[in-house]
């Protein structure tokens, strides 16, 4: 798919709103020139902030990507409104990036594979799921009809199609596998040669999933509230030693890995987030590969929600994999989460999280 193509699909969609206004229709059934309006505005579902109402309609991808040394910089990262952070065999995690501005991105990526629980975790935001092949054990759920998929190569691994696997990439500024991207017009391309809907599907996607607070909750009414400035979860990703660090001027968290500024590869801009949850979360260990398994459905564990320098212990809730997980405090009330991205680190039950 050429540009054009994918600035008259831009338009299409946002004629569907009627969100371009810059002729009217008289009478007579001739157009007359009228003087451009402003575009409706409307909250994100991902963190709250007013967005342009054609951007709203977009459905997003939700990426897979590495945390390996050797990977870093990811491409198209800091787009990310909820980015995921999960424990894989190896003692290596990974990362699942919810972008919903991902249309003028040239490069996203790199690109790895999938597990199961990525894919249980994703449905929740009805998204395109674009990895780079999987495992065996995603094999009856990558399939299902709800799921519209994007892979490099066979999606699970040892079998499966590739759906859209020619519009992938490689560059030579890295090695294999670390060099696999895909960029905004190749996603378009493939979907709608796939007959994947590229707006939100209304049978599947739901426009509420965090409780977003109503000015800013500094958590100051909690009078139980642990100290929130630096949050250290060397102990749940002992190999990227993920690590924020608060910013009282911004109000926002600052993530590291590796011991160093983690940065998006289009801007060199860190990431930053508003929210950071840690989600305690029951697992397993399937086989002598040291594949997992992660029980992202239940109600019965806890976690932490830190947000302008304090933390709070919470319980949460997810029901079924299109049903989004709910987050509550000690009390029982659904936490109010502040305006901004959400980091959410799926961590393996048992695993310590430091905090100062």
């Amino acid at each position: 798919m050429n540009a054009k193509k994918v600035t008259k699909t831009l338009l299409a969609m946002g004629l569907a709103l009627g969100v371009f206004a810059g002729a009217a229709v008289a009478s007579s059934g001739t157009v007359k020139a009228t003087e451009p309006q402003p575009e409706q505005q409307v909250r994100s579902v991902y963190t709250n902030e007013l967005i342009p109402a054609s951007q709203a309609v977009w459905r997003p991808i939700a990426v897979m990507m590495p945390t390996d040394k050797s990977a870093q910089p990811s491409y198209g990262i800091g787009n990310a409104k909820v980015l995921y952070e999960i424990m894989e065999e190896g003692n290596i995690s990974r990362q699942l990036a919810i972008i919903d501005n991902w249309q003028g991105l040239e490069r996203i990526g790199n690109i790895r594979s999938c597990r199961d629980y990525y894919i249980h975790i994703a449905t929740e935001w009805d998204p395109i799921l674009i990895h780079f092949g999987g495992v065996c054990y995603m094999q009856d759920r990558i399939t299902a009809p709800d799921i519209n998929n994007l892979s490099g190569t066979y999606e699970y691994g040892v079998g499966g199609e590739a759906p859209g696997s020619g519009k992938f990439y490689r560059t030579s500024d890295r090695k294999a596998p670390h060099n696999a991207y895909i960029s905004a017009e190749g996603i378009i391309s493939a979907s709608e040669k796939l007959g994947y809907s590229l707006s939100t599907r209304p049978e599947y996607y739901n426009t509420t999933h965090f409780n977003f607070a109503n000015g800013v909750n500094t958590l100051e009414q909690y009078p139980g509230a642990i100290p929130g400035n630096v949050i250290d979860l060397s102990d749940v990703f002992s190999y990227t030693k993920s690590y924020f660090t608060y910013n009282p001027e911004t109000g926002l968290y600052s993530k590291s890995i590796h011991g160093k500024a983690q940065t998006d590869g289009l801007t060199g801009e860190q990431l930053t987030f508003s929210n950071v949850i840690i989600q305690n979360t029951n697992w397993a260990k399937r086989d002598a590969k040291g594949y997992l398994a992660f029980q992202t459905n239940d109600s019965t564990m806890d976690g932490y929600y830190f947000t302008k320098g304090r933390g709070i212990h919470i319980t949460w809730k997810k029901t079924s994999d299109h049903e989004p997980t709910r987050y509550y405090d000690d009390n029982g009330n659904e936490i109010q989460i502040n305006e901004g991205k959400t980091y959410i680190a799926i961590a393996q039950a048992g695993k310590s999280v430091k905090y100062s």
